[in-house]
This record gives structure tokens, C-alpha cells and sequence, in this order.
């Protein structure tokens, strides 16, 4: 079953086209990682999929549904680039994963023992169950991180799509993201992420899209590095200078918008 598919997709700000023609397709059960230097649209093109940036032409269909006529946004967790826990509103660890059941519950039900346990249950799963009562801004870069996977784990998604999980944080961190997303595809989910170096995750990919200069470049296994890339030691931690850095927040609108 087809979970994205992106026809002729294209994005222009400004006047300047951002995505040119991009033709691609996610299937059920599919590791995809969109991979791409700095400013290639990599990241325009997962926020396009999910509504958050305008598409200037084209199609893009979510679970089989035009995406303007898609509502079940319950199905999709969405991990957004590494930001400043600081910035956002003061919360515990366990409030910030716990606003990621609000697309499932809706925001003026109050969390019953199904939300609660599956708080939980993605806590345990990204290792962080121990500070679920601790302010989220005494944590680590790679624990937020972390928690913001458990956020979207907590939706029970069938679709997980991440924006770069792993730039800037240390290697550990990097291996402990991988173990979760491998644990959520052998549950049978579907995975889409934004990189710009796969590392500890690269075994987990079926297929990588290359993204340059706003068109789809290649399609297929993922391509053996080159240049300093593959040298030896290499270091994949590489920092990224995104003009967005979102507020982490329990608030409402933090959930996929409606159309």
C-alpha cells in the first residue's frame, strides 16, 4: 500500500523554485531516507508532504488520499529538527511526550489510562522513563531529541517521519536512535527521515532519495560515500544552521495542521 506518493511535486518561495518536478513513492513497511546537502529542499520536501509548506504544483497523496482531503493525522508522528528545549514552554518530560497523544484523544478530552500508558510505553522505548518527571531543559541535546521521538511514538503512528533525528548530537545518542526506529519498523511501521549523513542508521534504509538543487536526483540503495565522506574517522556530527528551530511546546499547535 502506497503511504506517500508525491506527483510532479513543486515549491517555489518567492518566485524561486524550491522543488522542481519531484516524483517519489513510500510503501508500507519502507525505511526511506531523503538525503541531500544543506539547501538542496531535503527538509522543504517532508514539510510539503505534510502540509506545512504550499505546494505550487502537483500532487501528494497520504494513505491513498489527496493530502488536502486527508484527516487522519493521528496516523503520522512528525520529528521535527533538534531545537532548544529552553525555548519552549516549561514542562516535564512526560508532558512534553504526553502532547503527542492530543491528535488521538483531541484537545479537550481529558488523558485516560490508555494515553497514560502509552506516555509510558515510548518513554521505555527511547530509555528515558526514569525522567519523565524532570524538567525537559535539564536534559541533554540528544535526551530532547529523544523525547521528541517518544512524542510521536506516543500517537501510535503508522507513519514516523523525522527531519534530520540526528545532526548535532553525539554518537550514543545516534545509536540509540537507531535502535528505536529499528524497533518501530520491525512493528511493521513506515519510516521517512531527512538526513544529510545516515551513520548508525544507514542499515535500516530500503531506500534512499537524493535530493539536488530541488529535483530528485536518485533513487535507489544507498550510495556509497565519496570525498572526505568516506574517509576513515570521519566525523558524522556535523552542525546545521536551518533558520527554523521550533519551540518545544505541550501546546495544541504543535499537531499536524488539518488540511
Amino acid at each position: 500500500m502506497s503511504v506517500v506518493a508525491v506527483r510532479h511535486g513543486a515549491v517555489t518561495y518567492g518566485g524561486r523554485h524550491v522543488l522542481r518536478d519531484v516524483n517519489f513513492e513510500v510503501t508500507t513497511g519502507q525505511v526511506v531516507a531523503i538525503l541531500g546537502a544543506n539547501g538542496s529542499g531535503k527538509s522543504t520536501l517532508v514539510r510539503t508532504i505534510l502540509g506545512l509548506v504550499p505546494l505550487a504544483g502537483g500532487e501528494i497523496d497520504l494513505f491513498g488520499t489527496p493530502r488536502a482531503r486527508f484527516r487522519t493525522w493521528a496516523r503520522i508522528g512528525y520529528v521535527p529538527q533538534r531545537i532548544g528545549a529552553g525555548s519552549g514552554v516549561p514542562a516535564t518530560v512526560g508532558e512534553v511526550v504526553a502532547s503527542g497523544r492530543l491528535a488521538r484523544r483531541g484537545i479537550f478530552r481529558p488523558a485516560r489510562a490508555a494515553d497514560r500508558d502509552a506516555v509510558r510505553a515510548a518513554l521505555e522505548d527511547v530509555g528515558l522513563l526514569d525522567r519523565i518527571n524532570d524538567p525537559v531543559t535539564t536534559l541533554s541535546g540528544g535526551q530532547q531529541q529523544r523525547t521528541l521521538i517518544a512524542r510521536a511514538l506516543a500517537g501510535r503512528p503508522d507513519l514516523l517521519v523525522l527531519d534530520e533525528p540526528t545532526a548535532g548530537v553525539d554518537a550514543a545518542s545516534q545509536e540509540a536512535f537507531a535502535a528505536v526506529l529499528g524497533r518501530f519498523a520491525e512493528r511493521g511501521g513506515t519510516i521517512l527521515l531527512v538526513a544529510h549523513e545516515l551513520g548508525p542508521l544507514e542499515p535500516l534504509i530500503d531506500k534512499a532519495v537524493v535530493v539536488h538543487d530541488g529535483r530528485i536526483a536518485y533513487e535507489g540503495r544507498v550510495p556509497e560515500p565519496a570525498g572526505h565522506h568516506a574517509a576513515p574517522g570521519h566525523d558524522h556530527v556535523h552542525p546545521h544552521a536551518e533558520p527554523e528551530r521550533p519551540a518545544i511546546c505541550v501546546a495544541p499547535t504543535d499537531r499536524m495542521p488539518a488540511s
